[in-house]
C-alpha cells in the first residue's frame, strides 16, 4: 500500500515531506516542439500511410498514425522499448503532442503493428524518406555526396539471419546507413555474413536514378570507406556519371608505387624528428579492373614507421585537399551513426520477426529526422551542432505540470529551467502567429 505522505531526513531544522498531489506531472514537455516540427513537414503522418491497416474498423481504438508517432516520438523522448509505453500512454505530454486526450496504445497494440510491416513498406517508407529529401531544397545543389558505411548491431537470442562476424567478434546484424550531409537517405537491415559492400551497389543504382529524376544536372559523389571499392561499383560509377572518392586496403604494389615519395617524408622526419604527412599521386590498374585509374596516397612516417594510406577517386582535385578535406569528411557520418545506435536505439532490433526489426530501424530514422529539421530552426545558437541526445536533454527532458480542461491544456514548467529564452524562441519560430 502507497503511503500517503513520504518523510525525509530534515534539512537543518525544516522538515522534508513529499506526497502524490501533484497532479499530473510529466518529463517530456519538450515533445511539443518536435510535434509542432512534425506538423510542418507531416513526416509520422505520411510513414503511417506506407502502413496497410488490416484490422476490423469497428473494433479500432487507435489509429495507425496516431501509433507511429507515439513509437516516433518516444524514440525520441528517450523511450527504446515497447515496454514503455505501458507507462507512457497515460503521459499527457505524449498525448497531446500525438494529437490525443485520451490513454494512447499500449505495448501490445503496438507490437501487432509492427509485426504487420513487411517489404513494401520498408520500401516505401525509405521513398518518403527520399522525397522528403528533394523537399528540403529550394534549388538543386550543384554537388551531392553520398556516404555509404555499415555498422554492427547485437543480436539477440535465437532471431532470424543470425550469424557471427568475425571482425566484431560478436553475433550481429550489420545494417547499412546512406547519408547525404546530415540528411538520412537509407538505413538497411542486413546480415552480417557477407561483406560491408553487400547491396550497395543496387542502393547507390536506386538513389542515383531517383535523384536524377529530380536534378539531371546535379552532380553525384559516391563516397565510402576501403570495404566500398569493389570493381563492380567502380565500373557502373564510371559508365553513369558518377564521381566517387573510395577508400582502398594497402598492398604491396601499391607500397611499391609510393616508395620513392615515402623515402621523401622518411628523410624529412630523420632530419627534423616530428611527422611529416604528405600526399602522392600515381596511376594505378588491379588486375580486376578494366582500366587505370587514379591513386592518392596519404604519407605519414613517425617513430613507427611508414603509415599510408591510399584514396581512389575519379576526381582531378589536388591530392592534399583531396584526401584531407574531401575524404576525411566522411568521418562526420560516423557521428550520424552514433546518433542513430546510441541516442535513437537503432540497435533495438530484438523481434523474432525480420520485417519488424527493419521496421525499427526505420522508426529511429524518423526520430532522427525530426530532430534535424528542428536543427535547422537553431542556426546561429548552442544547440545547432548539438547531438540528438544532447539535445533531448536539454529541450525535450523538460518537467512540468499539466492542467487540461475541456478548453484548454496549460504546460506549465519551472521559472529556473535553464534555457527557456532560447525555448521561447524556438517555439515562436515554430509556431505561425
Amino acid at each position: 500500500m502507497v503511503p500517503e505522505k513520504l518523510t525525509f531526513s530534515p534539512l537543518f531544522r525544516r522538515q522534508i515531506e513529499a506526497d502524490f498531489s501533484g497532479g499530473h506531472i510529466t518529463s517530456d514537455a519538450g515533445l511539443l516542439l518536435l510535434r509542432e516540427v512534425d506538423k510542418q513537414h507531416q513526416l509520422t503522418q505520411r510513414l503511417a500511410e506506407t502502413l496497410v491497416d488490416q484490422r476490423d474498423s469497428t473494433m479500432v481504438r487507435h489509429q495507425l498514425d496516431t501509433m507511429v508517432r507515439q513509437r516516433v516520438y518516444g524514440v525520441a523522448g528517450g523511450y527504446e522499448d515497447l515496454n514503455d509505453h505501458e507507462a507512457l500512454r497515460f503521459d499527457q505530454a505524449l498525448q497531446s503532442a500525438t494529437g490525443e486526450v485520451s490513454v494512447l496504445a499500449g505495448k501490445s497494440t503496438l507490437c501487432r503493428m509492427e509485426q504487420a510491416v513487411d517489404r513494401q513498406t520498408i520500401v516505401k517508407a525509405h521513398e518518403l524518406l527520399w522525397h522528403h529529401f528533394i523537399e528540403q531544397h529550394d534549388e538543386p545543389p550543384k554537388e551531392m555526396v553520398l556516404d555509404f558505411d555499415g555498422t554492427d548491431i547485437p543480436v539477440h537470442g535465437d532471431q532470424p539471419g543470425k550469424f557471427f562476424n568475425r571482425y566484431y567478434d560478436h553475433h550481429c546484424y550489420f545494417p547499412l546507413y546512406v547519408f547525404c550531409g546530415r540528411h538520412l537517405l537509407v538505413s538497411y537491415l542486413r546480415t552480417s555474413n557477407r561483406g560491408d559492400a553487400r547491396h550497395s551497389w543496387a542502393i547507390l543504382a536506386l538513389l542515383v536514378r531517383f535523384i536524377r529524376g529530380y536534378w539531371p544536372d546535379t552532380r553525384i559523389v559516391f563516397r565510402g570507406d576501403s570495404h566500398f571499392c569493389k570493381p563492380r561499383i567502380l565500373a557502373w560509377c564510371d559508365r553513369n556519371r558518377v564521381d566517387y572518392i573510395v577508400g582502398m586496403a594497402r598492398n604491396t604494389r601499391l607500397e611499391a608505387l609510393a616508395a620513392p615519395a615515402m623515402d621523401k617524408v622518411r628523410e624529412y622526419y630523420d632530419h627534423h624528428g616530428y611527422k611529416l604527412a604528405s600526399t602522392f599521386r600515381f596511376a594505378y590498374k588491379a588486375r580486376s579492373w578494366q582500366k587505370e585509374r587514379l591513386v592518392v596516397a596519404r604519407l605519414e612516417y613517425g617513430p613507427e614507421g611508414p603509415n599510408p594510406r591510399f584514396v581512389i577517386s575519379s576526381r582531378y582535385d589536388e591530392g592534399f585537399k583531396l584526401y584531407y578535406e574531401q575524404y576525411c569528411a566522411r568521418g562526420d557520418m560516423e557521428n550520424r551513426i552514433k546518433d542513430q545506435q546510441l541516442d535513437l536505439f537503432a540497435d533495438r532490433t530484438s523481434s523474432t520477426q525480420w520485417w519488424t526489426n527493419q521496421w525499427r530501424l526505420i522508426l529511429s530514422g524518423f526520430a532522427y529526422t525530426l530532430f534535424e529539421r528542428l536543427r535547422v530552426h537553431l542556426k546561429s545558437t548552442p544547440f545547432e551542432r548539438m547531438s540528438a541526445g544532447t539535445l533531448r536533454l536539454k529541450l525535450i527532458k523538460v518537467g512540468a505540470v499539466i492542467i487540461r480542461n475541456t478548453r484548454r491544456i496549460r504546460v506549465l514548467m519551472s521559472d529556473s529551467y535553464p534555457y527557456k529564452t532560447e525555448l521561447s524562441a524556438l517555439v515562436q519560430r515554430l509556431v505561425p502567429t
